[in-house]
């Protein structure tokens, strides 16, 4: 049965990491006091759905939460350091803290310990989160105890909309560019100076004109999209974010 516990202090508890080639131990009392922090845990890194949704999007709506009072968000799961960190770089997620739970002493302490055998997981952490306000537990999202590896409630729109209802969200923005195009940093400094993230396509790496002109019609370069519309090349954006 997975306990909620909300109002009970986390488990203290010593993280082993690998910080520039040298290891460093980590304790909660300094990932936690003094500070509140949003924490997602979850089965593996890696895994597909944790790799797709549940960490990026932490990641995309992580100036808000941090506008909203969240000093740090942490991404918690029951592998080691070394297979952490390397997900954290291809995720390319600089706004989340990894934590390498090797052992599963949090997630037992939290009560939050599975059996994943059956997968060949061994022991993991059930997928959840929670908001930490100096080192108690204020508010958590357990995922159903069913069959599977649900994920409904622990997602970062639940997490902001449970500390503010009213926070806006980050625009969805991607910029389809290609290398030496003046016209491609222009629309992305144009971006920049107005202070909003966006997800460059280059390409020749990410896509090739096939996917430019079934997404946009056009041969040219840049191709701004805003939240699932097309706004144009650059001189168009410009006049959209007048």
């Amino acid at each position: 049965m997975l306990e909620n516990r909300e109002g009970q202090t986390i488990p203290s508890v010593t993280f082993h990491t690998r910080q520039n080639d040298a290891w460093v131990d980590v304790t909660t009392e300094q990932l936690f006091k003094d500070k509140t922090v949003v924490v997602f845990a979850l089965p593996g890194a890696f895994t597909p759905t944790c790799s797709s949704t549940h960490l990026p999007r932490y990641n995309e709506l992580a100036g808000v939460l941090k506008d909203n009072g969240v000093d740090d968000i942490v991404c918690l799961s029951v592998n080691d350091t070394f297979v952490m960190n390397a997900w954290l770089a291809d995720q390319e997620a600089e706004n989340i803290t990894v934590v390498p739970d090797g052992n599963g002493e949090f997630s037992q302490g939290m009560g939050m310990l599975v059996d994943k055998a059956d997968l060949g997981f061994g022991k993991r952490s059930w997928r959840y989160s929670m908001l930490v306000k100096n080192g108690v537990i204020e508010k958590m999202f357990i995922e159903a105890d069913v069959a599977g590896d649900p994920f409904e409630v622990s997602d970062a729109d639940t997490m902001l909309n449970y500390i503010n209802s009213d926070a806006k969200k980050p625009a969805a923005i991607s910029v389809i560019t290609k290398p030496g195009c003046p016209f491609c940093l222009k629309a992305k400094e144009l971006l920049k100076a107005k202070g909003l993230a966006f997800e460059e396509v280059v390409l020749g790496t990410d896509a090739t004109s096939v996917s430019l002109k079934a997404l946009s019609g056009q041969s040219s370069v840049p191709q701004v999209f805003v939240d699932g519309k097309h706004i144009g090349g650059s001189e168009d954006l410009e006049a959209y974010l007048a």
